[in-house]
């Protein structure tokens, strides 16, 4: 089935909106630039915020996310992107923190990013205060993933879950779709050194064909650039091969 088919199908078939957990969606494409708002509640339940690991409560947004309708592959790829997709339900997909390694800041972490080492969340989900669908709410009050979540998978009923920044669609396949990214071997060579154990994002290194993945977790599927979320490291994709617009994720 060709993108164009499948993207007709999503904009056709998706509701404007959800009564589990008062999530609110809907689609607009306007030929150039197709758009999800919604109200960043998820589909389903969520769990208790605050939590002992996280003092932030839920807040419902007014969210904006758009991309091409018809992705092109870029001249360049694209990194550094905080917001790395959206689900179909307009819940952003999250992977990064914000917290670095620091001996001097709070369990050994804070925003300084002078060490070099970035907390990677899915490492101990719990200490972020992670919910049972690997979310959680920041301070502004966005629930967002920073894995799939196995709630919203059963909701879907296919293996498309969401979009890229650049308009080329995110699945979840785990049978197929492998990961290249492995850990480290050796110890780290600064502070706080140790072996590589999946605590920071820089203990992973992309390991060309040793996964059915490239580097930005995705692959050609019937001839259509397609990125995947995985069960191991990165989870969702970190760059983006496609063209992006100025802005994906706005507040409105």
């Amino acid at each position: 089935m060709s993108h164009c088919i499948l993207k007709a199908l999503f904009l056709v078939s998706l509701p404007i909106s959800a009564t589990a957990h008062d999530n609110v969606s809907h689609v607009a494409d306007d030929g150039a630039v197709t758009c999800i708002t919604s109200n960043g509640a998820p589909n389903h339940d969520m769990g208790r915020f605050p939590n002992r690991a996280n003092p932030n409560a839920f807040r419902s947004q007014n969210l904006k996310f758009c991309f091409p309708s018809e992705p092109k592959i870029a001249n360049r790829t694209t990194e550094g992107l905080m917001t790395v997709g959206v689900s179909l339900t307009g819940v952003p997909f999250r992977p990064y923190t914000a917290g670095y390694y620091d001996p001097n800041g709070r369990r050994g972490f804070s925003h300084d990013p002078s060490s070099g080492w970035r907390q990677q969340a899915m490492h101990h989900p719990r200490r972020l205060g992670m919910d049972d669908q690997n979310a959680h709410v920041d301070r502004s009050g966005l629930y967002h993933y920073h894995h799939v979540s196995s709630n919203y998978l059963a909701s879907q009923g296919g293996s498309h879950i969401g979009f890229a920044p650049d308009g080329f669609e995110i699945h979840y396949s785990p049978r197929s779709a492998i990961s290249s990214w492995q850990l480290k071997t050796g110890k780290r060579p600064t502070e706080p050194y140790g072996t590589y154990d999946g605590t920071f994002e820089e203990d992973f290194e992309y390991k060309a064909e040793t996964g059915t993945l490239d580097k930005c977790n995705g692959a050609m599927v019937s001839g259509v650039y397609t990125y995947f979320a995985t069960d191991s490291y990165p989870f969702f994709p970190r760059c983006f091969k496609g063209v992006l617009k100025d802005q994906f994720m706005t507040r409105i």
